[in-house]
């Protein structure tokens, strides 16, 4: 639901209103809604037996307000809700597409008891699907929850595997031993199962984990994964003969299932596509995250060296004023002597936003040229400007007691929070305000930092 529930327009359907992944059961305008998407479909694929209605990992269920006061009331559950809005679902496309029949996602289902399930109605009106992506999916447990479902009177079972997908949000090489022992541990689990229950399985390949995520795995990345298992699935493994026609399809002369690091992408229609990946993937990658942790240093502004230049972007992202000089500390906050409460040698504190608008604390790692230990400053984060000394250098400010400040990390690294400088404020809108102290031990601060 959440490529309809992100806009605006729609965001009042959300079950709770941060997320758009759960719809609101109690809303009217929720199954009208879901209706209007049922149809879109149907026009597009008439005369479709089976069309599957999703229901999966519905986290939020319950938790807006309106669930909330349902809950309260007598005998109200979160299964008795979900099974509630299954099953108005699934009557809808029912009446109106009697020749096809819904399928759902079963996860939602596994925890039911078997007499609310079979009390709902739901299992004369839907067919479970049930998903397990694991190399080593538990065959027996399997075999147990769909004799549990004949229990209930579901008359029809599906399995759902993976071609690609669901081995990592930023997977980009298909790992194809992977998918192969998860089809095959299924084929176990339909010769275990209950006689004539299962229907067949369902291939999946995923685009992305969710929809705001990344893109894992291209489609002719994981074509020959996709090869691999289909011709599993009809042969009942994946012998040398099943092996050498996967080999013929692709245009491979010795498929390798468990590297990939074989010779050659074959010659199917978007093997260019897995040659350049593989390539970017198995060869560059050491050359490409040494370029990004040289720019992640880089970022930090380092403060033994010339000052680091950045992109406009990333630069006035920056937060100013800047902290005191890691000299200015006193004596009795040095290496020697920590301050009350500094942390062990080797990491800083990271502060975030918390509750009620104070920062919260985590710990980053330290680095050289910053405070010994990455100890927290003293003074508060009001206070973390530079006055101005006689000299032109620079001068701490008092600290009111029990304040809290940022970073001190050396002259060049801006502190991590700094009320001074409100959320959202750029650099130029910062400096224009004229509170931007641009002291350091080096003197000025060029503008491309």
């Amino acid at each position: 639901m959440e490529f309809v529930l992100k806009h605006e327009a729609l965001a009042h359907l959300r079950e709770v209103a941060l997320f758009p992944n759960t719809l609101n059961p109690h809303e009217a305008e929720s199954l009208a809604l879901v209706g209007a998407m049922i149809s879109q479909v149907m026009e597009l694929h008439p005369g479709a037996r089976w069309l599957h209605v999703g229901c999966d990992e519905v986290y939020y269920l319950g938790e807006g307000e309106a669930s909330r006061r349902w809950l309260q009331q007598e005998h109200n559950t979160k299964a008795r809700l979900c099974l509630s809005h299954m099953k108005a679902v699934a009557c809808h496309v029912l009446a109106r597409h009697p020749a096809t029949r819904p399928l759902v996602w079963d996860d939602m289902l596994r925890a039911i008891p078997e007499d609310q399930l079979a009390a709902s109605g739901v299992p004369q009106l839907v067919e479970p699907v049930l998903w397990d992506y694991g190399a080593d999916l538990d065959v027996h447990g399997k075999a147990l929850l769909m004799e549990k479902y004949r229990k209930c009177g579901f008359l029809r079972l599906w399995a759902a595997s993976a071609f690609k997908g669901a081995t990592g949000a930023s997977q980009a090489l298909t790992p194809i031993e992977h998918h192969l022992r998860n089809n095959v541990q299924w084929l176990r689990v339909a010769a275990r199962g209950p006689a004539d229950m299962l229907q067949g399985i369902v291939l999946t390949g995923w685009q992305r984990y969710d929809h705001f995520s990344v893109l894992c795995e291209l489609l002719p990345v994981g074509i020959p994964s996709l090869a691999v298992c289909l011709q599993s699935l009809l042969h009942g493994g994946f012998a040398e003969d099943v092996k050498a026609r996967v080999e013929n399809f692709l245009g491979i002369s010795n498929l390798e299932t468990t590297d990939f690091t074989g010779e050659g992408a074959g010659s199917f229609p978007g093997s260019d596509i897995l040659a350049l990946v593989t390539h970017v993937s198995l060869h560059l990658r050491s050359s490409v995250d040494a370029l990004l942790e040289r720019d992640r240093r880089a970022g930090l502004l380092a403060a033994v060296g010339p000052p680091v230049w950045l992109c406009p972007q990333v630069r006035d992202r920056l937060v100013w004023p800047l902290p005191p000089p890691a000299e200015a500390h006193p004596p009795r906050h040095g290496p020697a002597h920590p301050a009350p409460g500094a942390q062990p040698p080797g990491q800083v504190e990271h502060r975030g936003a918390g509750a009620g608008g104070r920062p919260a604390a985590r710990l980053l790692p330290g680095r050289r040229g910053g405070v010994a230990g990455g100890e927290r400053a003293s003074q508060p984060a009001a206070a973390a400007g530079l006055a101005a000394g006689p000299e032109g250098g620079s001068q701490r400010q008092p600290q009111p007691a029990g304040g809290s400040g940022p970073l001190r990390a050396g002259p060049c690294v801006r502190p991590m929070s700094a009320p001074a400088a409100p959320m959202g404020q750029t650099v130029s809108a910062w400096k224009a305000s004229g509170k931007c102290a641009r002291k350091t031990r080096r003197g000025l601060l060029p503008d491309c930092v």
